[in-house]
Order: C-alpha cells, then structure tokens, then sequence
C-alpha cells in the first residue's frame, strides 16, 4: 500500500542562500495585522476553532487605547513645533524675555511633561499589545477540519498490514529491558525520571536508526545534512513559535546566558536564515538535522509514563523546507511522504492522520502526523508530525526572499517535518519485530549500519 511519491524535488542552492540582512529584532505581528482590523470576525473564528485562550477583544480594545495615545501624542508635538516656531521667531526679533516668550516657554515644558506621561502609557499598552499579539496562533489552511479533539483528527490513508502474533506481543519497555538494552532504573539515576539509557545493541541500534535516516533524506530526498546548535536564543525560540506561550515546557540555562535547550532541531535549522533576505532563484531550500530534543512532560498519561513515548530528552531525525508561498501545500505533501519512506523502508505499519484546528501547533497551518502501531501497547503512537507554518514563522522571524533583484521582497514559508523520532521508531521496531523467544529479527535495510541484525540476551 502507498508507494513514496513527491521527496525528489531540487535542492540546489543551499549554499550562500540568502544575504544577511542588518540584525532586527522579531517582528511581533505573527498574523497579516489586515486581518486583525479589516477581519476580526474571522480572527475570532479562529481562536474558537483552535480552541485558543488569547482574549482577542482584549487585543483590540489595547489596539485603540494604544492608538488614541499616538494621536495624542502627534497632537501634543505638533503643538510644541508650532510653540517653539513661534518662540524662535520671537528671539529673532529680540524678544525673547518678552511676557508672550515666558509664557510659551512654560506651556512648552507643560507640553513636554505631558507628552512624557502619554509616552508612558503608550509604552504599557504596546508592550500589552506585543504580548497578547505574539500568543495568536496561525490561520489554519481551509483544509484543516475543525475540531476539539484528537477524536476531530481525520485519517488520510495507511500503509501496511499490522503483525499478527501466535503469541502474545511484549511492550517494548519489557523487551527493551529483558535483552538488557534499554536501562531506565539506571537513566533515572542519572537525571531522574523520563529519560532513557541505551546500552549494547541498544545504543548501536539507536545509531543506526539515525544514520539510516540521515543518509535517505540526504541521498533520496535531496536534503543538506546540518550539524546545529543544540542552545538556542530567546529571539530563536520566539521566531520558531515555542515563545512566549511555552517557555514553561522548555529547559533553559540560568541567566546570563538565559539560552534555551533547543525542543526539536526545527528551531535551529529555520533560526539559520533568521532576519535574511534569500535569493528565491534558490528556493526550495532544503535541511536535515539529528539532534537531541528537549520537552518538559508533565502530568500522567496512563501507559505512555513508561517506556520511549514521553522522555524530557529524547533523539530526533528533523526536516525543515523554506518555499515560497505557492508552493506551500505541494511542499506539505512531500514533506509528509519523506517521513513515510522511513516508515515504510523499516516495515512499519502506519496511518496518516490530518490533525483538527485544535490539535495543531500554534505555528502550524495544516499537519499531518504519522502514527505507527504498537502491538505490545495495542495502540497507534505519533512518530512524525509534518506542518505547513505557511508565513507565521517567517513574519517573525524576518525570513523573506525576492523573485528577482529588481523585485519586492515577500515572507517565505517554512515547513518542518519528524524524518523521524528515533527513540519511538527504535520502540516500534522492538514491538514489531519481537520473537517468542524474546529476540528481536530486525529488516534488512540496516544492514549497512549494524553487523548484527538480530538481539538477543547476552
């Protein structure tokens, strides 16, 4: 079922893509801000959709304030322009200590301490404004089905048969931990709870998943393999999405320095073009990164507190695209199907599945997540999620590119894709490819990254 279509176009250019532009800091209009005043019935559409808590009509009431304040203010500095046009004449003409002098003088401080006070209180209300602004979340495309649960979420297709066992299918923590390759008592030694220790066969297997990974998105799919940080910037996290509504769910250093351990490698690879101006000659342009990622995961979750599901640390294969916004969907689509050429290069069975308005990511515009199943868990698990942000990240994070020199620049639109988590894909694998005796047989397609392709207890 299902044979990969759509990861083959060009990804020439990566070099010297795009030209620095003098460093700004984030834009906070995450959305058209058109929409804001010309649309706010859609704008509100929207937020119930997404079943999101910004209070919009708190956002417009500060807009007004914020603007009324303004138009004091010019008002106010047009006054004193005229008063000190007039004060200046008069010492021209020698009179500046004339009683009309003095009297300008002191309404031109009276002007100035009011202008002080407004500028105050322009300043709150902007600061009010940029922060509700910079928590709305993007404008779902129009194929995106409303909903207010994964329940809403909409199966697109699936490819694969799921194993049928003559015996009854193990978890992958109970496998993992028989064949002494997966040690969480001795993880949580080290760091606490939900992290996760591969050793033997275990840890090279992990290896190997990534290697795998990386070298089809590099060979098949015509990605540039990127090495990045794995810290990033506030101003990084802002452009990407993760601030300010999550700074909660990230790990951080402690100030100075104040950088966030980076969630997902998405964050560095779209931060890479951050604040340039790309040549649109060389759109698509293409990366692919393994790093580490970092979540905080709270509260329980049932079976998913054990094993691989939920970890604060946990290993990522990660696809970022930059296209321009005609090509957004069609990027979407071949975004999605690379992360299903390792699914379906590894004999998963899985089912893709269009997330709802309120199961998608405040950046996101429209996703698609890969569920892979799980037969010792008797579930199907995300292993893959892959979006379209269309303009969101880009508004930002000042990502823009122009169709030719002569032309205007536009926001580009940045897409991000699993390719995919290796530490799920690495328990997938387990309960999939178990055997009676408690080994595991693993496919073929590894070979060349592991000699030994069965596990068994040492």
């Amino acid at each position: 079922m299902g044979r990969t279509q759509g990861c083959q176009r060009s990804a020439a250019g990566h070099g010297g893509a795009g030209k620095r532009a003098t460093r700004t800091p984030p834009s906070r209009s995450v959305i058209d801000p058109k929409l804001i005043r010309e649309e706010p019935d859609l704008v509100r559409k929207v937020l119930i959709d997404r079943n999101s808590p910004v209070d919009f009509d708190a956002l417009l009431k500060t807009d007004e304030v914020r603007r009324a304040i303004q138009t004091k203010v010019d008002g106010l500095r047009a006054e004193k322009n005229k008063s000190a046009e007039a004060f200046g004449k008069m010492k021209r003409e020698g009179k500046g200590d004339s009683p009309e002098a003095v009297a300008l003088m002191k309404s031109m401080k009276e002007l100035d301490a009011g202008m002080g006070s407004l500028e105050k209180e322009r300043t709150e209300a902007e600061a009010k404004y940029d922060d509700i602004l910079a928590r709305l979340p993007n404008i779902p495309h129009e194929s995106v089905p409303v909903g207010k649960s994964d329940n809403d979420n909409k199966e697109l297709r699936k490819w694969g048969e799921p194993r049928k066992f003559p015996f009854k299918a193990k978890t992958h923590w109970d496998i993992g931990e028989a064949l002494e390759i997966l040690d969480f008592p001795r993880a949580a030694n080290v760091a606490g709870g939900r992290f996760s220790l591969f050793r033997g066969a275990g840890a090279i297997l992990e290896r190997a998943l990534i290697n795998f990974m990386l070298n089809l998105h590099r060979t098949k799919h015509g990605y540039t393999e990127v090495s990045p940080p794995f810290l990033a910037l506030p101003d990084s996290m802002f452009c990407t999405g993760q601030l300010p509504n999550f700074d909660e769910d990230m790990f951080k250093t402690r100030e100075p320095d104040s950088l966030y351990l980076i969630p997902t490698a998405e964050v560095s690879l779209v931060n890479i073009h951050r604040g340039e101006i790309l040549d649109g000659a060389k759109l698509p342009i293409k990366y692919v990164a393994y790093t580490p990622s970092f979540r905080r995961e709270a509260g329980t979750y049932g079976k998913e507190t054990r094993g691989l599901i939920r970890q604060h640390q946990f290993d990522k294969v990660e696809q970022v695209q930059f296209v321009k916004p005609e090509d957004s969907m069609t990027a979407q689509e071949e975004i999605t199907r690379c992360a299903e050429a390792v699914l379906q290069a590894l004999g998963l069975p899985y089912r893709v599945m269009l997330l709802c308005t309120s199961a998608m990511s405040q950046a996101s515009a429209r996703t698609c997540d890969l569920e892979v199943w799980f037969p010792g868990m008797n579930s199907w698990q995300e292993i893959a999620s892959c979006s379209t942000c269309t303009d969101y990240q880009a508004r930002r994070g000042q990502i823009r590119f122009r169709r030719d020199k002569s032309g205007k620049t536009e926001l580009v639109h940045t897409l991000n894709g699993s390719g995919v988590a290796v530490g799920r894909t690495f328990a997938a694998m387990l309960e999939n490819y178990q055997n009676e005796d408690g080994s595991i047989t693993l496919p073929e397609v590894l070979k060349p990254f592991m000699a030994e392709l069965t596990i068994r207890k040492t």
